[in-house]
């Protein structure tokens, strides 16, 4: 990478919007009943990289709209993985974030708790006023708007012309800027969009804007289909190198102030990243294993690997975080992660190939990509076989659980000469293939269970955290804090309702009376009955330790006496700030049904 290759970025020439009457959709190179076609007009852009280059993420906002929304502990795990991953220098430059939702907003203030310069906290809104008021009361600096610029979105679902939604952008845009809130705005379909009729105009605009304003306006190109494409040579709106020419040279957008968002649609995402890069992108935006929209967005982990080895430098970048991150979404998330993902895969540095196997015996530089147990802390990897030996079966375990030293497994256990007997087993009986990673899987899970988690234990740990969320939410409420039976039943009858694996809600004060009615499912109502009306509490364990250290409790399993179901009981103490603890809340929910609407969601 050229240091200081890049030098201005001034526009010597205004471009002016190009108001049409119907959307020009490029149906010759869209046509939407066939594959999208490539078109090319043979002028070979030069690539010019800008003096610095850096990676920033959506983790936890395009990434979160692909699958169930992570837990509270999981951001903030994975936050912290991103910030060692990037490390002090801030390769991985900001990090943005959801404000809508109270968890969204517990989560972005615990993360600003971690007092980390890199990645950034920014935020990500609609294109509306009042959403700024979110951005300023998290005290963000930077948030990302919505403002599409293909005639697709334009036209086609906002039903506006480019004239009036160029007009509502630039407001909404003014509007931050009078807030003090740097905007970053994300040019949505930019690939299918008319670049000089639209895009170019409209980044003009928003570049005078910053400099009378004197906050940077960014702007991110979103390849929202995954339409860009690298070759020399290709035309609009696809080139990627003359789509970051457009913006740098034409619209005059500064290196640093301009981001490529690429999605994963024709597999093309960490290429046209690159690119991008190459030809005057400062920044690229990516979420961790890609995850993201449709087919994901740009992996932070590649460009990771890519930014080392197109800069020479690691920057005080930690890639073996990346095998954490791994390790992270596979163990505690359940993130089934493709076998032969590159760096983060099960098998992507293990080898079949009996040829090959012999030549990494021989020394392993033969056949592995670089020193990925330096690296990436992931050893390389062989299948198994009737050649392999205990130590070869040892070191299978090793490198496929991804040991740390002091917890390696030796080739004396016990359970390594189980594996060993089972795998020469196969071959007495005339097999010939090797053993597979799920079949060694198995094994090392059969006879070596103390370095798994049971599936078992890993559904009770999900089924706690459920529990906890649903009470904090409903312990907050005015109502449940007035203590007042007939404010609080109400809310009960609606939390059981809402909630059909609640068995059983009540609410004690805090010398352990239970001061509500039996608040049941109704076809638990005449079980119940009058059970436990005005009875105290004060020994059980569901009241005893939220009233001690004020914290939500979850209890271990159990049979209920009255239905017979699984159940677990969860509690959560009652809390005014002038007047201490008040009571609790507690319910009784059946195991087996949050288990299934756990799976569901």
């Amino acid at each position: 990478m050229r240091k200081g290759f890049l030098k201005g970025a001034e526009s010597t020439r205004q471009f002016h919007l190009e108001e049409v009457e119907q959307p020009v959709l490029f149906r010759e190179i869209f046509p939407y009943t066939e594959v999208c076609k490539t078109l090319f007009d043979y002028n070979i852009e030069v690539p010019n990289p800008p003096e610095e280059i850096f990676i920033t993420d959506t983790t936890f906002r395009d990434g979160q709209q692909s699958r169930a929304p992570y837990r509270v502990q999981q951001i903030l795990d994975l936050y912290d993985m991103l910030h060692r991953l990037g490390g002090a220098t801030g390769i991985i430059r900001q990090c943005e974030f959801f404000l809508y939702s109270d968890k969204d907003k517990e989560v972005v203030r615990k993360c600003q708790e971690r007092g980390y310069r890199y990645p950034e906290i920014t935020g990500w809104i609609r294109a509306h006023e009042k959403d700024f008021e979110i951005v300023k009361a998290m005290g963000l600096k930077e948030t990302g708007i919505l403002t599409s610029v293909s005639d697709y979105h334009i036209f086609l679902k906002l039903k506006k012309n480019r004239k009036k939604a160029m007009e509502d952008y630039l407001k909404i845009v003014e509007k931050a800027l009078e807030e003090g809130i740097r905007p970053r705005c994300h040019f949505e379909d930019f690939t299918r969009a008319d670049i000089y009729g639209f895009c170019v105009p409209f980044a003009q605009a928003l570049m005078r804007l910053s400099e009378e304003s004197g906050i940077p306006i960014k702007i991110r190109l979103a390849d929202t289909m995954g339409f860009g494409v690298p070759y020399p040579g290709a035309a609009l709106p696809r080139s990627v190198p003359k789509l970051i020419r457009a913006m740098v040279y034409d619209a005059g957008v500064p290196a640093a102030q301009l981001e490529w968002h690429g999605h994963n649609d024709f597999y093309k995402a960490v290429v046209n990243s690159v690119t991008a890069w190459l030809y005057g992108c400062g920044a690229v935006n990516g979420s961790l294993l890609g995850i993201g929209e449709r087919t994901g967005n740009t992996p932070i982990e590649a460009m990771i690997i890519e930014y080392i080895s197109l800069t020479g430098d690691t920057d005080g970048i930690d890639t073996r975080v990346i095998t954490d991150i791994r390790n992270y979404f596979e163990r505690e998330i359940g993130e089934s992660i493709p076998k032969n993902q590159p760096f983060v895969g099960s098998e992507f540095n293990v080898t079949r190939a009996g040829i090959h196997a012999d030549g990494i015996f021989k020394n392993e530089e033969i056949y592995n990509i670089f020193d990925t147990a330096k690296i990436l802390n992931r050893p390389l990897g062989v299948m198994i076989n009737d050649k392999s030996g205990i130590a070869g079966i040892v070191q299978w375990i090793n490198s496929y659980l991804i040991l740390p030293e002091h917890r390696k497994v030796d080739k004396r256990h016990p359970g390594a000469a189980k594996i060993y007997k089972w795998v020469m087993a196969q071959y007495e009986k005339g097999r010939v293939t090797d053993i597979s990673n799920e079949e060694m899987a198995r094994l090392a899970r059969k006879y070596l269970p103390e370095y798994f988690v049971s599936d078992f234990d890993q559904i009770k740990k999900r089924a706690h955290e459920m529990a906890a969320h649903l009470i904090e939410e409903v312990a907050e409420l005015e109502e449940i804090k007035s203590m007042d039976p007939a404010k609080i039943e109400p809310i009960l009858t609606w939390f059981v309702e809402d909630n059909p694996f609640i068995q059983f809600a009540y609410v004690v004060d805090k010398n352990g009376m239970k001061i509500t009615k039996n608040i049941t499912q109704i076809v638990d109502k005449a079980k119940y009955g009058k059970v436990g009306l005005h009875e105290v509490y004060l020994d059980r364990e569901w009241f005893i330790e939220p009233m001690k250290n004020g914290k939500i409790h979850v209890t271990g399993l159990y049979t209920s006496n009255i239905t017979g179901a699984l159940c677990l009981t969860v509690s959560a103490p009652i809390c005014c700030d002038e007047d201490g603890i008040k009571g609790v809340i507690g319910c009784d929910i059946r195991f087996e049904e949050l288990v299934r609407l756990e799976e569901v969601g």
